[in-house]
C-alpha cells in the first residue's frame, strides 16, 4: 500500500492491529504444538486459547462456554441457520431480511429449492424494518428469525431485541449476523434475546480467516464441520491457534477502546458528511435519521439537469 493511500473502507476489512501482530507470532514460531495434545506443549497452547475464548466472551458480555471459533461471518452464518434448522425439523419457515449478507441470503435461497418456505422482510427508504411485517410473518411453523445487527451499506442498527422478542413469542429460534456491530457499539448477551450471533475477526483488526459464533447455553447447536471433538464438539478440525490469539487479543483492545472509538468515529463521521452536504447539497444520507453506525456513512447523490454528480 502506498504511503499517501486514504483507505476508507473498513466495512470491508480492517487493518491488523500491530499489537494483535504482536500477540500471534509466537504462536507461529515457538509455541506451536497442538492445543488438543495433553503433553505440557500442546497445554501451553490450549490455555492460551482458553485466555483468547475469554476475551471474545468478554467482549460479548457472555460466557466462555457459550464462543466457538470458526473461519469467520460466513461459516458462522451457515453453521448457525442449520442448526436452527435441524434443531427443530418439524418446521420449514424461516423469516430474514432483504438486505441480508449474501452468506445468509444465497443460504436461504437454496434452503428454498429443499422445501423451506421463507419470507423476506423489506426496509424503508431510511433501512428500517417495519415491525408489523415480522408479526404478520410470524407462525408456529417459523423455525428460525435471521436478522443483522447492523447493516454492512448503510450502517443502519435495526432492533435486534425487540426482533427476537417477537421471535420468541412463536418458539423460534432467533440468529443475528453482528459482523458490522461486534466491536462498534456495545452488545450484550447476558440479557439478550438472541440464540445465536456471529462475529469475524477482519472486522475488528483480526486476521482475515478467523471468527466466532456465539450459542446460548441451552441452545441445541448441531455441527456444520464434523471430525474430532473440538470445540466441544462443535466445530471439528484442528484450531487454528495464532488466528484465534489474534482474535482475542483484538478483543480485548476493542472493549477497551469501544466507548471513546466510538465517540471519535462518530464526530469524524459527522464532519465528513456535513462537509459533503454543504459542497454538494443536492445528495441526501440513505439511513436518514435512524440510529447508525458510528463509522458508517452512504452518501447518495443525485441525478441533476443531465449529469451525475460524483
Amino acid at each position: 500500500m502506498q504511503k499517501d493511500c486514504i483507505y476508507l473502507d473498513n466495512n470491508a476489512t480492517t487493518k491488523v492491529d500491530p499489537k494483535v501482530v504482536e500477540a500471534m507470532l509466537p504462536y507461529l514460531t515457538e509455541h506451536y504444538g497442538n492445543p488438543s495434545s495433553m503433553h505440557t506443549f500442546g497445554g501451553q497452547v490450549g490455555k492460551a486459547v482458553k485466555q483468547a475464548r475469554e476475551n471474545v466472551a468478554a467482549l460479548l458480555g457472555a460466557e466462555p462456554s457459550e464462543i466457538e471459533y470458526n473461519s469467520g461471518g460466513t461459516e458462522g452464518d451457515n453453521a448457525a441457520i442449520r442448526a436452527a434448522l435441524q434443531a427443530q425439523p418439524s418446521k420449514k419457515h424461516i423469516i430474514t431480511t432483504q438486505v441480508e449478507h449474501p452468506a445468509v441470503l444465497n443460504l436461504c435461497k437454496q434452503l428454498q429449492k429443499q422445501g423451506y418456505k421463507v419470507t423476506y422482510l423489506s426496509v424503508n427508504r431510511q433501512g428500517q424494518l417495519d415491525l408489523d411485517e415480522l408479526d404478520n410473518a410470524l407462525t408456529n411453523d417459523t423455525a428460525l428469525v435471521s436478522v443483522m445487527y447492523a447493516n454492512n451499506e448503510t450502517g443502519v442498527i435495526f432492533p435486534v431485541e425487540e426482533v427476537g422478542k417477537r421471535a420468541k413469542a412463536y418458539g423460534a429460534l432467533f440468529h443475528v449476523d453482528g459482523v458490522q456491530a461486534v466491536g462498534k457499539i456495545p452488545v450484550n448477551m447476558k440479557n439478550s434475546t438472541i440464540d445465536m450471533l456471529t462475529l469475524s475477526g477482519h472486522k475488528i483488526h483480526a486476521p482475515k480467516g478467523i471468527g466466532a459464533i456465539y450459542v446460548r447455553k441451552g441452545v441445541r447447536f448441531r455441527p456444520l464441520v464434523i471430525g474430532g471433538g473440538q470445540e466441544r464438539g462443535r466445530r471439528a478440525g484442528t484450531e487454528n491457534v495464532p488466528a484465534i490469539i489474534a482474535l482475542g487479543k483484538a478483543a480485548e483492545l476493542e472493549l477497551q477502546h469501544l466507548e471513546s472509538a466510538g465517540k471519535r468515529q462518530k464526530t469524524l463521521r459527522d464532519r465528513l458528511e456535513n462537509a459533503i452536504i454543504e459542497s454538494v447539497g443536492e445528495c441526501e444520507i440513505n439511513g436518514g435519521e435512524t440510529q447508525r453506525l458510528p463509522n458508517t456513512t452512504n452518501i447518495g447523490f443525485k441525478y441533476i439537469e443531465g449529469e451525475a454528480i460524483l
